[in-house]
């Protein structure tokens, strides 16, 4: 790096398997819009999820045309929902390879997104196990003491989980449950989507206006925004 060039530092978001690449999607297009860089991490298993959910098949060859195709669609599914999402700050990462930056602690970044996570993400992160890129790269952000955000996306939730979602707790995670509120005056799915989002995004400390802010005013919600 020349002297006076800014490094870029990311934040990294992984998606694992779990339900919820709308969730994923809203993150990523926050993010972008607000000037972020990111590094995308997209495990095995989310690309059945994808495939399922929106009929986009991810490919690491192709993932710039699938991540714009992907970015594109609502909550509901409709493609083109948000126009052309601009790709210029994501740098893709496959998860089979743990030489990526974002496998080393060295590698500078801001911190970690894991949207949507999954039962079986959260006990690989908690156990610190590191089978592929994305737990690697949540097990570096913990150890490196950065932001780690984990967006569990499961229902009902049993002992061993929840005794794995308190380990991520305890080693500085932030946990926040793809719970969407309703007191935001929600409208449409895509509203639901955009509160959970903006809740991961709070969590990190990412500045955005993805939902309608609490302000002590009963019934403000149901109110048309001014």
């Amino acid at each position: 790096m020349n002297a006076g060039e800014t490094q870029r530092v990311p934040w990294i978001v992984g998606v694992s398997g779990a339900s919820g690449t709308p969730y994923a999607a809203a993150v990523l297009r926050a993010l972008l819009a607000g000037g972020e860089s990111v590094d995308l991490v997209v495990s095995r298993a989310s690309r059945l999820t994808l495939l399922d959910e929106t009929g986009i098949s991810f490919r690491d060859a192709r993932w710039q045309d699938d991540l714009r195709e992907w970015l594109g669609r609502g909550a509901d599914g409709k493609p083109g929902a948000w126009g052309d999402v601009d790709l210029g700050g994501v740098r893709y990462w496959g998860a089979g390879d743990l030489a990526a930056g974002p496998s080393s602690g060295s590698y500078a970044t801001k911190g970690m997104l894991i949207v949507p996570a999954s039962t079986a993400c959260v006990a690989g992160v908690a156990l610190g196990l590191s089978k592929d890129l994305l737990q690697r790269a949540a097990s570096v952000t913990l150890k490196e003491r950065r932001p780690l955000v984990v967006a569990v996306r499961e229902t009902p939730l049993n002992g061993q989980t929840l005794r794995h979602l308190v380990a991520l707790d305890d080693a500085g995670a932030s946990v926040v449950p793809a719970s969407p509120g309703f007191y935001a005056g929600a409208t449409h799915i895509q509203d639901l989507v955009d509160f959970v989002a903006g809740r991961v995004l709070d969590a990190a400390g990412v500045g955005h206006g993805l939902y309608r802010r609490w302000k002590g005013e009963i019934g403000g919600g149901s109110r048309s925004p001014a």
